[in-house]
């Protein structure tokens, strides 16, 4: 089997020094449906469990890393690949109860190998192999691959009590291999569901993160759906299970953001654009209105086909932000997804798209940020069951931006800096600065050609004569004409094509 050099030096060097040394865990599954069952999976860590104590491993491997209490010792191999450059050494080990269903109350170490494997998760994750190949399978773990099934080791009620994050465990397995789980584990994984919420959101988004980064995404947020964990860990996106959308759209809002995904997913796109096309339409289902109605009722039996979702971009933003934020993931990725949610909208029709509009749209998005929101856009329309990613209007869009690219839509890409500007004025640097130069921003918005110093320079010293309550009026006015000309856009979109 297909085992690196590095492993193999640390399994040899500890049987020769008269220990047991084993493979375990997933790099053993993923061999064996590589290697047995011909499956394109790679291992993507390995880790090794031996009957040395810790305080033997470090001397057997000195340049290596202990700092915890569950028997692990991390040994430096210097790889090039990052996935063997620290090889996890575990000595077998047994667990307490787990009184807070996240950590064991107690560690100790095992004697044996299969009271080591008895304490893990699933049954295709209890497998060992030693240095000769010879694998250790002591509840059926190589059935269970052939069969493609999750199965619990064990009572799958006490396995989820013990630490309830194999809940999610269950689900990320099922996507990431296309297993299905065992009737009784799923049972259980049901009936456990709220034991989600004595663990860690910290823990609990790096299985979502990983369950998103499969190339089944979509089917597991379907089966956390199933099994009752998506209301508490994504409970604004179950919302939309149900939720019927306007006559143009065949999906439900739920339906529609799954198929998004679908499409990111297969695209193999990274994780923050799966993130956004899963999340773009979050906001339908609390700005639902029934087009004809005028009290506004959100629901009203026995009519269909002609709901409205005004604004549902910006409710969706800030549900985007309180939603990544109470998975804590990092602000930069939260807030890079709440700017794709809000922008998703953004209109490519050739007969209303101007190239001032595209200037306003890059200024708002960021060129740094424009390809990855046409990605989103291809998703949603996938997601939406049109044939075509990317239509003619779509291409269309793409060449004014490249065309406007070059023009100055921040800013920094003005003709004069703030230094400028205080020169000019012989002025400190205050606020004063920062009003003149978006107002001189809102302008060359307006016609490029004005961004030509000279120009600009007298254009200071002209506002620099208005008194300060007029330069305020302006650079309010500045920012309500971008977002009044982006309103004005959209209405007339929505209106050729009896949507909202």
């Amino acid at each position: 089997m297909e085992i690196p050099k590095e492993v193999k030096l640390i399994q040899d060097k500890l049987t020769k020094a008269g220990f047991e040394a084993y493979l375990v865990g997933g790099c053993v599954r993923d061999l064996l449906l590589k290697t047995v069952y011909g499956e394109p999976v790679e291992p993507q860590d390995w880790d090794i469990t031996t009957n040395a104590k810790p305080e033997e491993l470090m001397k057997l491997f000195p340049d290596s890393v202990y700092e915890n209490q569950f028997g692990t010792v991390g040994a430096k191999t210097r790889s090039e690949d990052p996935i063997t450059r620290l090889v996890e050494i575990t000595t077998f080990r047994k667990e307490g109860k787990y009184t807070d269903k996240r950590h064991p109350d107690t560690i100790a170490f095992a004697e044996t190998l299969e009271e080591d494997l008895s304490r893990r998760d699933f049954i295709v994750n209890a497998l060992a192999m030693d240095i000769k190949g010879n694998i250790t399978d002591p509840f059926g773990g190589q059935k269970d691959l052939k069969a493609k099934v999750i199965r619990a080791v064990g009572n799958p009620e006490e396995r989820f009590q013990e630490d309830a994050l194999r809940l999610m465990r269950a689900v990320r397995f099922s996507a990431q291999l296309n297993f299905s789980i065992e009737v009784k584990t799923a049972e259980a994984v049901k009936k456990h569901a709220g034991l989600l919420e004595f663990i860690a959101k910290e823990r609990i988004a790096d299985e979502v993160l990983k369950l998103l980064m499969t190339e089944r995404a979509a089917d597991g947020v379907v089966k956390m759906s199933e099994l009752g964990l998506l209301k508490y860990v994504l409970p604004e996106l179950a919302e939309g299970i149900d939720m019927e959308q306007n006559k143009h759209h065949k999906y439900t809002v739920f339906e529609h953001n799954l198929r998004s995904l679908e499409y990111a997913a297969k695209q193999n796109f990274p994780l923050d654009i799966r993130l956004s096309a899963l999340l773009h339409d979050v906001g339908k289902p609390r700005t639902r209105v029934w087009k004809n109605d005028p009290r506004g009722e959100k629901t009203l039996k026995g009519k269909k086909g002609d709901w409205t979702f005004y604004q549902h971009q910006y409710v969706g933003e800030k549900m985007a932000l309180r939603m990544l934020d109470r998975l804590r993931l990092p602000c930069k990725l939260t807030e890079k997804i709440a700017l794709l949610v809000r922008e998703h909208m953004f209109v490519y029709d050739p007969e209303l798209v101007t190239e001032r509009g595209v200037r306003r749209l890059l200024r708002r998005v960021g060129s740094e940020n424009m390809d990855d929101l046409m990605l989103v856009r291809e998703a949603d329309r996938i997601g939406s069951g049109v044939a075509k990613a990317v239509p003619y209007r779509l291409r269309h869009l793409k060449a004014m931006i490249e065309r406007v690219k070059k023009d100055p839509v921040s800013v920094k890409m003005l003709a004069v800096k703030g230094n400028d500007v205080m020169e000019t004025l012989k002025i400190e640097p205050g606020p004063k600065v920062g009003k003149i130069l978006n107002i001189l921003l809102e302008e060359v918005l307006d016609s490029p050609v004005l961004n030509d110093r000279d120009k600009l320079v007298v254009r200071v010293r002209e506002l620099a004569k208005l008194p300060e309550k007029e330069l305020d009026k302006m650079t309010e006015l500045a920012k309500l004409k971008a977002v009044e000309e982006q309103k004005c856009t959209e209405e007339e979109i929505m209106k050729k094509f009896f949507v909202k």
